[in-house]
């Protein structure tokens, strides 16, 4: 790869970014806009965000403009003119070290991610066996594990199976769950009964409660982090130039419908002050059910939610793990046990690396009583890693369009300075609000908590990629080692 730092006619063009799927393996745009959205949208919000009846619109519509529009049409521009995911764009844009800082960012946030989304499933399958294992550490541990390690194996078999599943899954356990939500809703007020929670336009804007507010808004917005992420499959579709933009718009609109939607059936049918935020989304259906005597139908909907998550757990496997291997054969980022992968080219040897990490966390679940708070901080700190990407990101497709003006695009995002700017500023007013202590963290020490936040983010998001760049050897690069397969 030649160099990005210095004054350059065009930009050069990636080994790893050049490489295509093989005929016969290609996935559709519309697969594609599902695995997105599976990888950015569920259901699990929508009590906590029903609490707000006619205020969840407004929640969720903020951060929609200042965060989810800005990612999806910068990523847009960005993979329908340079192929290669975060990396090339970064390394581009600004330079190849921090491009492998934003991949391994975007990586990286996925150490807690898979615990974080597992430790769901355990509940809700909970709740369809035996209540009473929802809270049960080893009953969970022992499905993160099962789970985790059953994804890794459906993950090396190729993409294309995974694009299925995972489309399958969102289908199957979000998209009619959720319509299932909107319809049983609007039935219910059909039949005369008044809503729950007011409708009226004084209920539009939330109570204002200082700090806590932005807190929340903040939490709203990174729940449509991971917009970009399939980016690096834009390789595996027919006409990348045309079809991943219209992937990303597709995904957009899906994933505010399955955000927005639900949380306002459940404001209508469900009082708020009855509304268990920790049993969550089974105990909402429940709810929802009873008003109509279909309670039998709780447990069918809660296998369904789990193949919703699992589909999305197979998503962020196949997608940053991907791009890490990239650019670690062509930069030589990483040791070769690290870029080693099967006979079907799937980067195995860092997912079963990550998986050793993810059954130490599962494990906690089972012999330490309260790990809420250090989860909480766990989890927090991998948001914060996660923003640093995306901070990088709006930076480069700047300087990507200042520096290339000319460069072929598929498509051209409008008034892209001002999109970049306000991702930018939103990621960064995220990144610190991130170090105050939320109302869960209850009577904890601050200065306590910002000091975990702080060494967590600084140690998993800049120290560990550090390292590894200083560590590199002439002998880690293995460009001419065979290309990841997406069939």
């Amino acid at each position: 790869m030649s160099t990005v730092d210095g004054p350059v006619d065009q930009p050069p063009v990636e080994a790893a970014a050049r490489t295509r799927a093989p005929a016969g393996s290609w996935i559709s745009w519309i697969a594609l806009a599902l695995m997105t959205t599976s990888s950015v949208a569920s259901l699990r919000p929508s009590p906590t965000m029903a609490v707000y009846g006619l205020a969840c619109v407004f929640l969720y519509l903020i951060p929609a403009i200042v965060f989810l529009l800005p990612t999806s049409l910068v990523s847009a521009e960005l993979a329908s003119g340079w192929e290669g995911g975060v990396y090339n764009w970064v390394a581009l844009g600004i330079s190849k070290p921090m491009g492998f800082l934003a991949v391994w960012c975007q990586f990286a946030m996925t150490i807690f991610y898979y615990p974080s989304l597992l430790g769901y499933v355990a509940s809700t399958l909970a709740y369809v066996i035996n209540p009473d294992l929802a809270s049960n550490g080893v009953w969970t541990a022992l499905v993160i594990m099962v789970a985790y390690w059953s994804g890794v194996f459906i993950s090396s078999r190729g993409t294309k199976g995974v694009a299925g599943l995972a489309s399958g899954g969102l289908i199957i356990g979000t998209l009619i769950p959720g319509a299932l939500l909107v319809i049983l809703g609007m039935v219910f007020l059909g039949q005369g009964n008044p809503s729950a929670a007011p409708m009226t336009a004084d209920n539009l804007l939330p109570a204002w409660a200082g700090i806590a507010s932005l807190v929340l808004i903040v939490n709203n917005f990174l729940s449509y982090s991971g917009m970009e992420m399939n980016a690096v499959h834009v390789s595996s579709l027919r006409n990348p130039a045309k079809e991943f933009p219209r992937s990303m718009f597709f995904a957009m609109g899906l994933v505010l419908l399955i955000f927005i939607l639900p949380a306002l059936a459940i404001s209508w049918v469900v009082p708020a002050e009855q509304l268990s935020l920790t049993a969550g989304v089974m105990q909402a259906f429940d709810a929802v059910f009873a008003q109509f005597g279909w309670q039998w139908l709780t447990p069918i909907i809660g296998i369904m939610l789990v193949a919703a998550s699992l589909g999305g757990m197979l998503t962020w496997l196949a997608g940053p793990s991907k791009g890490l291997l990239l650019i670690s054969r062509q930069e030589g980022y990483l040791p070769p046990f690290l870029q080693r992968v099967n006979k079907q080219g799937v980067q195995q040897n860092i997912l079963v690396t990550q998986g050793l990490v993810t059954t130490v966390i599962a494990l906690l679940y089972a012999f330490i009583p309260d790990v809420s708070s250090a989860y909480w901080i766990f989890s927090v700190i991998t948001t914060q890693v996660y923003l640093i990407m995306y901070l990088l990101m709006f930076v480069a497709a700047v300087r990507l369009r200042r520096k290339f003006p000319d460069h072929p695009r598929g498509y051209r995002a409008p008034m892209l300075v001002g999109l970049c700017g306000v991702g930018f500023a939103a990621s960064l007013a995220a990144l610190l609000i991130g170090f105050v202590p939320p109302s869960q963290f209850g009577g904890g020490n601050a200065g306590v908590y910002f000091l975990f936040v702080a060494a967590g983010a600084l140690g998993l998001g800049l120290l560990v990629p550090f390292l590894f760049y200083r560590m590199r050897k002439p002998s880690w690069k293995q460009p001419d080692q065979p290309e990841v397969s997406s069939s």
